[in-house]
C-alpha cells in the first residue's frame, strides 16, 4: 500500500527574514517536517514526500540552502517540482546530488512503486507567474503513462489546470491545459492530479479525473470570489495531503500542521 505525502508552497526566504514581511515560512516548514516525523508511527510507512512547487520565494541559492537545511530532517525521501517562484537552474544545483534530478531540461521525474506510479512535472515558465507544459514535458508525461501498464498514476505539478474562483490566481494557472488533457484522456487506469499554487485545499475535476490542490505549509491565498478582489494572503493553518492506494485506487487525507489535543479514547462514551 503506497503512501505519498504532498506538501506545497513553502516559500522559503533567507534565514532570519519573513515572507511578505508577515510570514515565518521557515518555522512553518520546520513544523511541517516535525509533524510528518511525529505522525509516521500512526500513518506510515510513507514512501515519499513530494513538494509541488514554490519551494522558495525568489529562487536564490541562499533560499534553496535554507530549504535543504530544514527538509534534511525529514525521515522520508523527498522530491520536488518547481513553481513560479522557483528558478530552475538554482533548484537543479540545490538537488544536484539527488538521483531523481535531471541534469538538463525540465525538472520532471518518475517514482515507480508496486501498486502505482508517481510523476513529477515541470510547469515553470521562467519569470512568469502562470504555468505551461513545454514539448519536452508533454513527451515525458506521454512516455511515463505509456510505460506504467495501467497502474494508478499520481501526477504532481505546481499550476492547477482549472479555475477555482479566485480571480487573481486563476489568471496565473496553467494557461493552456490542452496538452495535459490530451495526454491523460485515453489512459486506461486511474489518474490523480495534484497541484499547489493556490495555498488551499481544493478538489475539482479535470478531464474526468480528480484534481486536488494542496494547502500551503504556512499561509493561504485568501478565499475571495469577488471579481475585483486583490491578491492577498490569510494566516490560515498550514496543511498537507496524504495520498494512498487503498483497494487499488487513490484515497486522500487532509492533515493539519502542528500539535493538537488528543487523542482521547471514545471508550466509555459509545452508546
Amino acid at each position: 500500500m503506497t503512501k505519498i505525502l504532498q506538501i506545497s508552497d513553502t516559500h522559503i526566504v533567507p534565514e532570519g527574514e519573513l515572507a511578505y514581511e508577515k510570514v515565518d515560512t521557515a518555522a512553518a516548514l520546520a513544523d511541517t517536517v516535525a509533524t510528518i516525523n511525529r505522525l509516521l508511527p500512526q500513518i506510515g510507512p510513507v514512501d515519499l514526500v513530494i513538494v509541488t512547487g514554490d519551494l522558495t520565494e525568489h529562487g536564490t541559492p541562499e533560499e534553496y540552502r535554507h530549504f535543504q537545511d530544514i527538509v534534511s530532517n525529514l525521515d522520508v525521501p523527498c522530491r520536488a517540482v518547481p513553481g513560479n517562484h522557483d528558478r530552475r537552474e538554482a533548484m537543479r544545483e540545490s538537488f544536484s546530488n539527488a538521483n531523481w534530478m535531471p541534469a538538463t531540461g525540465p525538472i520532471g521525474w518518475i517514482a515507480e512503486f508496486a501498486d502505482c506510479i508517481t510523476v513529477g512535472l515541470d510547469s515553470l515558465v521562467e519569470g512568469k507567474a502562470h504555468g505551461a507544459l513545454d514539448g519536452d514535458t508533454r513527451h515525458f508525461l506521454q512516455n511515463a503513462l505509456a510505460r506504467s501498464g495501467g497502474k494508478p498514476v499520481l501526477i504532481g505539478l505546481h499550476h492547477p489546470p482549472y479555475a477555482a474562483g479566485i480571480a487573481a490566481m486563476d489568471a496565473q494557472n496553467l494557461i493552456d491545459p490542452t496538452p495535459l488533457l490530451s495526454a491523460i484522456t485515453d489512459y486506461p487506469g486511474e489518474i490523480r492530479l495534484v497541484c499547489g499554487h493556490l495555498h488551499r485545499s481544493i478538489t475539482g475535476i479535470f478531464g474526468g479525473r480528480i484534481c486536488q490542490v494542496c494547502p500551503g505549509t504556512s499561509h493561504a491565498v485568501t478565499l475571495d470570489h469577488r471579481a475585483a478582489a486583490e491578491n492577498s494572503l490569510t494566516m490560515e493553518p498550514g496543511g498537507m495531503l496524504l495520498h494512498e492506494i487503498r483497494e487499488g485506487a487513490f484515497l486522500t487525507h487532509w492533515i493539519p500542521v502542528g500539535r493538537f489535543q488528543g487523542p482521547y479514547p471514545f471508550a466509555g462514551f459509545e452508546p
